[in-house]
């Protein structure tokens, strides 16, 4: 199978997002793409809630997801829409982070809310609250496609083992984990993660990637790390992204799942235990 991480750079205009989208979507079908992924937050990176206020709609009026849809249908593609910021449904008045994943003829297979919310301080000057603008999702999600279950996950969750551990046993072969990582974590910690995920679970791990100084009209500006991974079920990073917007196009042999879980069977090891007191 054969896929595409779409690295990019989003602003926080929704609509300028989705132009630049289509012509890199078509482009990475002709290459031959069979599944394309976006990033965390495609449609719009903002700090400022009251842009995000103004500019964000319900799932059923996103442009950027109806664009998308439209794409897959279009170019005959399953597209992952690694997370859109949408209005929720009231009483909620948070947003919810949420991804998409889309079928070939362009209905919504599945959708996942990020559960594991980013409320950190990672630097003196860098702080982030997702949960002051986002409503963390409750329920795991795995998804059926013509190239295996695909579990999926955003961003933050990568640091909780537990999750694609459970999406593993439940069947995944693919962990997709769209991300708009910190450049202050990003050097120590966004490889040796991915990687140990694949390892834990011998799945394939797709992690797309926003990246660089992302243009805003209000609000503090926001920069990405970049590096959009490929990682084997035995943990070799199979493409790199590095730190320019492009495609990352890379063939998957899902023969491999199977092949690491007979070498290291981990999935079935696992034992109840007590403690700690």
């Amino acid at each position: 199978m054969r896929a595409a991480l779409l690295q990019i750079t989003s602003s926080d205009d929704p609509a300028e997002n989705l132009a630049m989208l289509r012509p890199m979507l078509a482009q990475a079908a002709r290459d031959g793409a069979e599944f394309v992924l976006t990033p965390e937050v495609t449609n719009c990176v903002s700090s400022s809630r009251a842009r995000q206020r103004a500019v964000l709609r319900p799932e059923a009026e996103d442009p950027v997801l109806a664009g998308l849809r439209e794409e897959a249908a279009r170019l005959g593609i399953w597209i992952l829409a690694g997370s859109l910021a949408v209005l929720s449904e009231p009483p909620e008045e948070r947003f919810a982070n949420r991804s998409f994943l889309i079928d070939a003829a362009g209905n919504i297979a599945a959708r996942y809310d990020k559960m594991h919310m980013f409320d950190v301080q990672v630097t003196e000057t860098e702080t982030y609250r997702e949960s002051a603008g986002f409503a963390p999702g409750e329920s795991a999600v795995l998804a059926d496609t013509p190239f295996g279950k695909v579990g999926l996950t955003v961003c933050y969750d990568v640091r909780f083992a537990y999750l694609y551990r459970a999406l593993a046993r439940a069947g995944a072969g693919i962990l997709t984990v769209p991300a708009a990582f910190s450049p202050a974590t990003g050097p120590g910690h966004w490889e040796p993660l991915l990687r140990a995920r694949a390892i834990e679970t011998g799945c394939f791990v797709l992690a797309p990637a926003q990246t660089g100084q992302h243009p805003v009209s209000e609000g503090r500006a926001r920069t990405t790390h970049g590096h959009s991974l490929v990682v084997s079920p035995w943990g070799e990073v199979l493409a790199d992204g590095g730190s320019a917007p492009g495609i990352v196009m890379v063939d998957l042999d899902l023969s491999d799942v199977q092949k690491a879980r007979q070498q290291i069977p981990s999935l079935q090891h696992d034992r109840e235990f007590v403690g700690p007191a």
